[in-house]
């Protein structure tokens, strides 16, 4: 069937919302330079609200074409959960005996492996935390991964080449190490019901293939950069504001607690007020909350949802057009440009596929999950909170993709050749 006309205006607004996504910098640039529309350009700047932004244009198109019912109609048949949960468990996995926790282990390992400086330290963070995101979920390992760099890193005054290079690695990274398990990756968790991949299937088909890739990309990037690195003084702990143990251990059970509903909005967000409850009663112990990241990336991905929601015309026949062979690339370029969650969850509508070509979309979609700030959804919450040590306070997307590359190969490598 043709296109319909708000699907032809939802593609368009698609494609002027990645554009927008690639012009970013440009607006902060403008905001430092041009101080009499600075809150505009800043505005236009944020790239959390890029997606969201255009999302309501959509909507407001829909309402002149199509009416408010229709309208109205398909902002509910939307499924919302995903941008709810990642708010949920950003805020939970930022709070400082959470994140406390997280650099005790990590220093624990790196003291370790016998390297001077930060060397050490800056491959366990990149190494072991993604492949953590397999069992707290891939936007929790994010958040905990990009506090820690900002704090150990970002904020020491290192190079643009290594901000760049540490940020290709993290995006891959943790696209691919959520691959362990059938729960933790949001492509992933778009097709393991409808085809049975349980964890013993994940561990042996992905899981040892990500872990061996994640290890070489955080190798890669630490011997890249193992003369800065090591001139760079180790960050000591900081003993002074140490949490409680019981109340460390009540952050645990409300972060496993969402993970575990993570597909029950009613139940995760529920439990979650009740964390915020918990949180102000203990200020004492609590660093600022990251609401307003939270929002932002929640408002990114729902925009993201709404703007994806009428894609399907075009990108499923463009992947049912391909072989086995030619999809692993094929999702791996696409999910650059659109979510790699929306890829698998198409695929996963189609019957009749072969196993190859299922191991081949969900493999290629992973992999391509660091390109860009779009690609996978733990994406924009590393943004979020790392981009305040970049340039104008915003990450170049052609930077990040150039970055993104190499270990890009990598893993790409990892899993078509094991």
């Amino acid at each position: 069937m043709p296109p319909s006309s708000i699907e032809l205006i939802g593609a368009a607004l698609f494609a002027v919302a990645i554009l927008h996504t690639f012009a970013t910098k440009f607006f902060e640039h403008l905001a430092h330079t041009r101080p009499a529309h600075a809150g505009l350009w800043h505005l236009l700047g944020e790239v959390e609200v890029v997606f969201g932004f255009w999302a309501l244009v959509l909507v407001a198109a829909m309402f002149a074409t199509d009416g408010a019912t229709v309208a109205t109609r398909y902002i509910d048949s939307r499924n919302f959960t995903e941008p709810m949960f990642v708010f949920a468990i950003m805020v939970v996995a930022g709070t400082r005996p959470i994140l406390q926790t997280a650099l005790g282990a990590v220093r624990l390992i790196a003291r370790a492996i016998p390297l001077p400086g930060s060397i050490g330290f800056y491959f366990t963070v990149l190494s072991v935390v993604p492949l953590l995101g397999s069992f707290i979920t891939e936007p929790a390992a994010m958040t905990l991964a990009a506090l820690i760099l900002a704090e150990g890193f970002f904020g020491r005054g290192i190079s643009s080449r290594l901000k760049y290079a540490t940020l290709g690695v993290l995006f891959v990274n943790i696209s691919i190490g959520g691959t362990l398990t059938p729960f933790a990756a949001p492509p992933v968790l778009m097709v393991t019901g409808k085809w049975n991949w349980d964890i013993a299937f994940m561990m042996s088909a992905f899981g040892w293939k990500a872990a061996i890739a994640v290890l070489l990309n955080a190798l890669g990037a630490t011997l890249m950069f193992r003369r800065e690195l090591g001139q760079l003084a180790a960050a000591q702990s900081d003993n002074a504001a140490s949490v409680p143990p019981v109340l460390v251990l009540v952050h645990l059970a409300f972060l496993a607690s969402i993970v575990i509903f993570a597909h029950h909005p009613a139940m995760f967000m529920g439990l979650f007020l009740f964390f915020l409850g918990i949180a102000h009663a203990y200020q004492l112990h609590q660093d600022r909350l990251i609401l307003r990241e939270g929002l932002l990336v929640a408002f990114f991905l729902a925009g993201l949802v709404v703007l994806g929601g009428l894609q399907q015309w075009w990108l499923q026949p463009v992947l049912m057009s391909m072989s086995s062979d030619q999809v692993f690339f094929g999702a791996a370029l696409l999910t650059a440009f659109t979510d790699n969650a929306a890829l698998t969850y198409l695929g996963s509508q189609v019957e009749g596929l072969s196993d190859g070509f299922k191991y081949a979309l969900v493999s290629g979609a992973v992999v391509g999950g660091g390109l860009t700030i779009i690609a996978n959804a733990p994406n924009p919450a590393g943004i979020a909170i790392l981009r305040g040590h970049f340039e104008d306070e915003a990450v170049h997307p052609l930077g990040l993709l150039l970055a993104a590359l190499p270990p890009t190969i990598i893993a790409a490598l990892a899993f078509r050749l094991f």
